[in-house]
Protein backbone atom coordinates (compact mmCIF):
# COMPACT_ATOMS: atom_id res chain seq x y z
CA UNK A 1 0.00 0.00 0.00
CA UNK A 2 1.14 3.71 -0.88
CA UNK A 3 2.36 5.70 2.18
CA UNK A 4 1.80 9.03 1.74
CA UNK A 5 2.67 12.08 4.50
CA UNK A 6 0.42 14.63 4.97
CA UNK A 7 0.57 18.20 6.80
CA UNK A 8 -2.16 20.34 7.78
CA UNK A 9 0.04 23.43 8.56
CA UNK A 10 -2.50 25.85 10.47
CA UNK A 11 -1.77 29.28 12.11
CA UNK A 12 -2.37 27.87 15.55
CA UNK A 13 -1.01 24.19 14.71
CA UNK A 14 0.53 21.84 12.55
CA UNK A 15 -1.07 18.36 11.93
CA UNK A 16 0.90 15.54 10.72
CA UNK A 17 -0.09 12.24 9.28
CA UNK A 18 0.74 8.99 7.50
CA UNK A 19 -2.43 7.54 5.04
CA UNK A 20 -3.16 6.23 1.94
CA UNK A 21 -4.11 6.71 -1.21
CA UNK A 22 -8.23 5.66 0.19
CA UNK A 23 -8.10 8.49 2.05
CA UNK A 24 -7.54 6.94 5.70
CA UNK A 25 -5.37 8.52 8.43
CA UNK A 26 -3.38 5.74 10.19
CA UNK A 27 -1.02 8.32 12.24
CA UNK A 28 -1.36 11.62 13.17
CA UNK A 29 0.62 14.77 15.73
CA UNK A 30 0.41 17.87 16.47
CA UNK A 31 2.58 20.37 16.92
CA UNK A 32 2.02 24.20 18.06
CA UNK A 33 3.04 27.01 15.34
CA UNK A 34 5.38 28.44 17.29
CA UNK A 35 8.74 29.66 15.02
CA UNK A 36 9.81 28.02 11.91
CA UNK A 37 13.21 26.05 12.91
CA UNK A 38 10.61 24.77 16.13
CA UNK A 39 7.96 24.05 14.37
CA UNK A 40 9.41 22.17 11.46
CA UNK A 41 11.94 20.43 13.59
CA UNK A 42 9.02 18.80 14.90
CA UNK A 43 7.39 17.80 11.59
CA UNK A 44 10.76 16.70 10.06
CA UNK A 45 11.29 14.22 12.98
CA UNK A 46 7.58 13.24 12.95
CA UNK A 47 8.20 11.82 9.25
CA UNK A 48 11.85 10.55 9.49
CA UNK A 49 12.09 6.58 8.47
CA UNK A 50 8.02 6.53 8.21
CA UNK A 51 9.11 5.49 4.23
CA UNK A 52 6.48 8.13 2.71
CA UNK A 53 6.29 7.86 -1.04
CA UNK A 54 4.96 11.51 -1.51
CA UNK A 55 3.66 14.30 1.01
CA UNK A 56 0.77 16.89 0.44
CA UNK A 57 0.79 20.17 2.82
CA UNK A 58 -2.42 22.24 2.75
CA UNK A 59 -1.09 25.79 4.69
CA UNK A 60 -2.56 28.61 6.17
CA UNK A 61 -1.43 31.71 3.62
CA UNK A 62 -0.84 33.50 1.95
CA UNK A 63 1.33 31.13 -0.18
CA UNK A 64 2.29 30.70 -3.32
CA UNK A 65 1.32 27.61 -5.01
CA UNK A 66 2.54 28.25 -9.07
CA UNK A 67 4.99 25.80 -9.77
CA UNK A 68 7.88 27.59 -11.91
CA UNK A 69 7.40 30.55 -9.62
CA UNK A 70 10.24 32.30 -7.61
CA UNK A 71 8.34 31.79 -4.35
CA UNK A 72 7.03 28.65 -4.99
CA UNK A 73 6.19 26.55 -1.92
CA UNK A 74 6.37 29.79 0.13
CA UNK A 75 4.62 31.14 2.68
CA UNK A 76 4.15 34.91 1.36
CA UNK A 77 3.06 37.70 2.97
CA UNK A 78 1.12 36.15 6.24
CA UNK A 79 1.01 38.57 9.37
CA UNK A 80 1.69 35.53 11.16
CA UNK A 81 5.21 36.43 13.18
CA UNK A 82 8.06 34.76 11.78
CA UNK A 83 6.51 33.03 9.03
CA UNK A 84 6.52 35.73 5.97
CA UNK A 85 8.37 34.70 2.61
CA UNK A 86 8.93 31.48 4.75
CA UNK A 87 10.11 28.62 2.21
CA UNK A 88 7.97 25.77 3.52
CA UNK A 89 8.36 23.56 0.64
CA UNK A 90 12.09 24.36 0.17
CA UNK A 91 12.70 23.43 4.14
CA UNK A 92 10.68 19.74 3.26
CA UNK A 93 12.97 18.82 0.27
CA UNK A 94 16.51 19.16 2.40
CA UNK A 95 14.93 16.50 4.23
CA UNK A 96 12.82 14.49 1.80
CA UNK A 97 13.33 13.29 -1.94
CA UNK A 98 9.86 12.49 -2.51
CA UNK A 99 7.18 14.61 -4.73
CA UNK A 100 5.49 17.14 -3.08
CA UNK A 101 1.81 18.58 -3.14
CA UNK A 102 1.52 22.05 -2.07
CA UNK A 103 -1.50 24.76 -1.68
CA UNK A 104 -4.19 26.32 0.49
CA UNK A 105 -5.48 24.10 3.34
CA UNK A 106 -8.94 25.00 1.96
CA UNK A 107 -7.95 24.02 -1.87
CA UNK A 108 -6.63 20.86 -0.20
CA UNK A 109 -10.04 20.27 1.83
CA UNK A 110 -11.96 21.44 -1.29
CA UNK A 111 -9.98 18.32 -3.39
CA UNK A 112 -10.39 15.80 0.00
CA UNK A 113 -13.71 16.57 0.22
CA UNK A 114 -14.75 15.99 -3.73
CA UNK A 115 -12.82 12.35 -3.58
CA UNK A 116 -14.01 10.81 0.12
CA UNK A 117 -16.10 13.18 1.94
CA UNK A 118 -19.43 15.27 0.99
CA UNK A 119 -18.36 16.46 -2.56
CA UNK A 120 -17.54 12.60 -3.58
CA UNK A 121 -18.16 12.29 -6.99
CA UNK A 122 -18.67 16.05 -7.84
CA UNK A 123 -16.48 18.04 -10.60
CA UNK A 124 -17.22 21.02 -8.80
CA UNK A 125 -17.23 22.14 -5.05
CA UNK A 126 -16.41 24.77 -2.71
CA UNK A 127 -15.34 24.25 0.50
CA UNK A 128 -15.27 27.55 3.23
CA UNK A 129 -13.66 27.19 6.65
CA UNK A 130 -14.36 29.98 9.34
CA UNK A 131 -12.39 29.91 12.02
CA UNK A 132 -9.57 32.22 12.95
CA UNK A 133 -10.22 33.38 9.82
CA UNK A 134 -11.77 32.77 6.64
CA UNK A 135 -10.77 30.70 3.59
CA UNK A 136 -12.15 28.84 0.98
CA UNK A 137 -11.09 26.69 -1.88
CA UNK A 138 -12.66 25.52 -5.35
CA UNK A 139 -12.53 22.76 -7.34
CA UNK A 140 -14.00 23.69 -10.78
CA UNK A 141 -13.88 21.28 -13.62
CA UNK A 142 -12.34 18.71 -11.13
CA UNK A 143 -9.11 20.98 -11.26
CA UNK A 144 -8.43 23.06 -8.13
CA UNK A 145 -8.85 26.96 -8.93
CA UNK A 146 -5.36 28.75 -9.54
CA UNK A 147 -4.35 31.71 -11.33
CA UNK A 148 -2.36 34.69 -10.48
CA UNK A 149 -1.92 32.92 -7.29
CA UNK A 150 -4.87 31.21 -4.94
CA UNK A 151 -8.80 32.42 -4.33
CA UNK A 152 -8.89 34.58 -1.22
CA UNK A 153 -12.47 33.86 -0.82
CA UNK A 154 -11.96 35.31 2.54
CA UNK A 155 -11.49 38.77 1.70
CA UNK A 156 -14.45 39.66 -0.29
CA UNK A 157 -16.36 43.01 0.88
CA UNK A 158 -19.94 42.49 1.84
CA UNK A 159 -22.72 45.04 3.01
CA UNK A 160 -23.01 45.56 6.78
CA UNK A 161 -25.96 44.42 9.33
CA UNK A 162 -27.57 47.62 9.74
CA UNK A 163 -26.54 47.03 13.80
CA UNK A 164 -22.97 46.00 13.28
CA UNK A 165 -21.23 48.79 14.19
CA UNK A 166 -17.60 47.26 15.05
CA UNK A 167 -14.95 48.08 12.69
CA UNK A 168 -13.33 44.05 11.80
CA UNK A 169 -10.45 42.57 12.66
CA UNK A 170 -8.43 42.26 9.09
CA UNK A 171 -5.08 44.11 9.13
CA UNK A 172 -5.56 44.50 5.65
CA UNK A 173 -8.75 45.58 4.56
CA UNK A 174 -10.63 46.10 8.08
CA UNK A 175 -14.50 45.17 7.05
CA UNK A 176 -14.19 42.71 4.70
CA UNK A 177 -15.92 39.09 5.48
CA UNK A 178 -12.90 37.71 7.51
CA UNK A 179 -12.89 41.25 9.43
CA UNK A 180 -16.39 40.80 10.17
CA UNK A 181 -17.43 36.81 10.33
CA UNK A 182 -14.32 35.26 11.94
CA UNK A 183 -13.45 34.35 14.62
CA UNK A 184 -11.87 36.79 16.26
CA UNK A 185 -14.71 39.18 15.60
CA UNK A 186 -17.06 37.37 17.18
CA UNK A 187 -14.84 37.40 20.51
CA UNK A 188 -14.56 41.30 20.03
CA UNK A 189 -17.42 42.29 19.09
CA UNK A 190 -19.19 40.61 22.10
CA UNK A 191 -16.32 40.80 24.28
CA UNK A 192 -16.84 36.25 24.83
CA UNK A 193 -15.79 33.58 22.41
CA UNK A 194 -17.89 32.30 20.55
CA UNK A 195 -18.48 29.07 21.81
CA UNK A 196 -19.82 30.69 25.20
CA UNK A 197 -22.78 32.58 22.99
CA UNK A 198 -26.34 30.95 23.47
CA UNK A 199 -27.69 29.76 20.52
CA UNK A 200 -30.72 32.11 20.09
CA UNK A 201 -27.59 34.78 20.66
CA UNK A 202 -28.00 38.14 18.12
CA UNK A 203 -24.34 37.22 16.88
CA UNK A 204 -25.72 34.28 15.28
CA UNK A 205 -27.62 35.95 13.02
CA UNK A 206 -25.37 38.97 12.13
CA UNK A 207 -23.38 35.87 11.48
CA UNK A 208 -25.22 34.40 8.93
CA UNK A 209 -26.02 37.88 7.83
CA UNK A 210 -22.11 37.80 6.61
CA UNK A 211 -21.86 34.52 5.75
CA UNK A 212 -25.10 34.17 3.76
CA UNK A 213 -23.70 37.13 1.59
CA UNK A 214 -20.71 35.64 0.70
CA UNK A 215 -21.99 32.01 -0.65
CA UNK A 216 -24.34 34.09 -2.89
CA UNK A 217 -21.54 35.70 -4.24
CA UNK A 218 -19.69 32.26 -4.56
CA UNK A 219 -22.86 30.58 -6.28
CA UNK A 220 -22.86 33.30 -8.80
CA UNK A 221 -19.21 33.28 -10.17
CA UNK A 222 -18.12 29.64 -9.20
CA UNK A 223 -21.64 27.42 -9.26
CA UNK A 224 -20.62 24.50 -7.38
CA UNK A 225 -22.81 21.86 -6.42
CA UNK A 226 -22.12 21.32 -3.18
CA UNK A 227 -20.98 23.83 -0.71
CA UNK A 228 -19.22 22.86 2.25
CA UNK A 229 -18.72 24.78 5.63
CA UNK A 230 -15.78 23.94 8.20
CA UNK A 231 -14.20 25.58 10.87
CA UNK A 232 -14.55 25.92 14.39
CA UNK A 233 -17.35 28.66 14.04
CA UNK A 234 -19.33 26.39 12.20
CA UNK A 235 -19.46 24.02 15.22
CA UNK A 236 -22.44 25.98 15.79
CA UNK A 237 -24.87 23.49 14.51
CA UNK A 238 -27.81 26.42 14.19
CA UNK A 239 -26.08 28.83 12.04
CA UNK A 240 -26.45 25.96 8.86
CA UNK A 241 -30.34 26.94 8.77
CA UNK A 242 -29.58 30.47 9.42
CA UNK A 243 -27.40 31.03 6.61
CA UNK A 244 -28.95 28.43 3.90
CA UNK A 245 -32.73 31.03 4.56
CA UNK A 246 -30.50 33.94 4.06
CA UNK A 247 -29.15 32.89 1.00
CA UNK A 248 -32.22 31.60 -0.01
CA UNK A 249 -33.97 35.19 -0.04
CA UNK A 250 -31.06 37.16 -0.78
CA UNK A 251 -30.79 34.75 -4.26
CA UNK A 252 -34.68 35.73 -4.66
CA UNK A 253 -35.49 32.88 -6.76
CA UNK A 254 -33.12 33.92 -9.50
CA UNK A 255 -31.02 30.80 -10.00
CA UNK A 256 -33.65 28.28 -9.97
CA UNK A 257 -31.82 24.98 -8.96
CA UNK A 258 -33.82 22.36 -7.11
CA UNK A 259 -30.25 22.10 -4.83
CA UNK A 260 -31.32 26.10 -3.55
CA UNK A 261 -34.87 25.54 -3.16
CA UNK A 262 -35.93 22.60 -2.27
CA UNK A 263 -33.17 20.81 -1.37
CA UNK A 264 -30.83 23.55 -0.06
CA UNK A 265 -30.15 21.34 3.19
CA UNK A 266 -28.33 18.97 1.13
CA UNK A 267 -26.36 21.27 -0.72
CA UNK A 268 -24.75 23.56 2.51
CA UNK A 269 -23.35 20.51 4.33
CA UNK A 270 -20.50 20.15 7.21
CA UNK A 271 -17.42 18.64 5.80
CA UNK A 272 -18.00 14.89 5.00
CA UNK A 273 -14.61 14.09 6.75
CA UNK A 274 -15.03 15.86 9.31
CA UNK A 275 -12.39 16.85 12.30
CA UNK A 276 -10.21 15.46 9.36
CA UNK A 277 -11.22 17.25 6.58
CA UNK A 278 -7.91 19.30 6.67
CA UNK A 279 -5.37 16.24 6.95
CA UNK A 280 -7.32 14.24 4.32
CA UNK A 281 -7.26 16.84 2.20
CA UNK A 282 -2.98 16.74 2.40
CA UNK A 283 -3.55 13.49 1.97
CA UNK A 284 -5.49 14.14 -1.28
CA UNK A 285 -2.63 16.84 -2.73
CA UNK A 286 0.03 14.06 -2.38
CA UNK A 287 -2.19 11.40 -3.98
CA UNK A 288 -2.64 13.90 -7.06
CA UNK A 289 1.05 14.72 -6.72
CA UNK A 290 1.97 11.12 -6.99
CA UNK A 291 -0.08 10.07 -9.41
CA UNK A 292 0.63 13.10 -12.11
Amino acid sequence: MTVLGAIEAGGTKFVCGIGNERGEVLERASFPTTTPAETMENVIAFFEGKGIEALGVGSFGPIDPIEGSDTYGYITTTPKPHWGNYNLIGKLKEHFDVPMGFDTDVNGAALGESIWGAAKGLENCLYITIGTGIGAGALVGGKLVHGLSHPEMGHILVRRHPEDHYEGTCPYHGDCLEGLAAGPSLEKRWKVKGHELSVDHPAWEMEAHYLAQALMSYVLILSPQKIIMGGGVMKQDQLFPLIRTKLQKLLNGYVQHSSLTTEIEQYIVSPGLGDNAGLCGALALAKEKLNS
